[in-house]
């Protein structure tokens, strides 16, 4: 007689599965988070040099303005 999976041993088997699945996209979370304030420094220093470049083309425009 062969073997019948029971409907729990099917749950549970698709369970595990979906259990799985979790541990890996907390993996991956765990990485983003660790990222995350790694892009937000990166992004405070390329908005502090933006504003520098910015004030230095004011000044280059002021200047060309003060020439005519």
């Amino acid at each position: 007689m062969a073997e019948r999976t029971t409907d729990a041993e099917v749950l549970a088997q698709e369970l595990e599965k979906i259990g799985d699945r979790i541990v890996a996209l907390e993996a991956r979370i765990a990485v983003v988070e660790e990222v995350i304030p790694r892009l937000e420094v990166a992004a405070q220093t390329t908005a502090r040099g933006m504003e520098e470049i910015s004030s230095h083309w004011d000044a280059v425009y002021r200047a060309m303005r003060r020439a005519e």
